[in-house]
């Protein structure tokens, strides 16, 4: 085995055994992989913190032939904000879903690892909607993966909409979570990330199905 480190966040985590857990982990390095950790279930183990979704840091690991092992974790967050509100920690989930759904082993994943770092920021700090979190989030993420035109290619009607959109797809990831929309044009934008959002994912989602459970007016939007 072959010892080596990633930075990274918990997209996902599952017991497995007595006392292990498996992990699924979006890397900066190595894109989304698959890394068990030891003796994580239990009260004293070193790895009770990296074990959960959320938990943002370095990874040191050994590579093995088909997965990881994780043997130590420095932390830099841990987004335990999210856990004290249901809401907000149910947008996190779908954010880490809809990560896992678009990641890939050993692909360059930087993009994304920040946009999300970025997202769950926002959903902490509340300075603006989980809604707007939510679109700003959806539109971002398609666009990395390849599943989205340019605003100028969407042709939108509405100038208004049109620039907010140019602002969400261009916009340096830092500086993405820094505006407000009236309610008409969160509207919009809702119904846009609904009509590419139903176009290029296959199946549902399970943390968006009991977010618009939780939140009626979160249903999706017809085009």
């Amino acid at each position: 085995m072959e010892k080596t480190a990633a930075t990274g966040i918990v997209l996902a985590a599952s017991p497995v055994g007595e006392y292990d857990k498996r992990l699924l982990i979006l890397t900066k390095e190595y894109g989304k992989i698959s890394a068990f950790a030891r003796g994580a279930r239990k009260p004293t183990s070193m790895l009770v913190a990296a074990a959960n979704p959320f938990a943002f840091g370095q990874f040191d690991l050994y590579e093995g032939k088909s997965s990881f092992q994780v043997t130590a974790f420095y932390a830099q967050h841990y987004f335990r904000e999210l856990t004290a509100d249901p809401e907000s920690a149910y947008y996190g989930f779908y954010f880490l879903e809809l990560c896992d759904y678009y990641a890939r082993e050993f692909t360059d994943e930087r993009e994304t690892l920040a946009l999300l770092y970025q997202s769950l920021k926002a959903l902490v700090h509340k300075k603006i909607s989980n809604r707007l979190v939510r679109r700003v989030f959806e539109l971002r993420l398609m666009r990395i993966n390849g599943e989205l035109p340019s605003a100028e290619q969407m042709q939108l009607q509405d100038r208004t909409l049109q620039y907010t959109v140019e602002f969400i797809l261009k916009t340096p990831v830092e500086k993405l979570y820094t505006f407000a929309l009236s309610e008409p044009l969160l509207q919009a934008l809702e119904q846009l990330a609904d009509f590419y959002r139903n176009r290029t994912i296959d199946r549902k989602l399970h943390a968006l199905e009991i977010l618009e459970g939780m939140l009626p007016d979160e249903g999706e939007n017809k085009c």
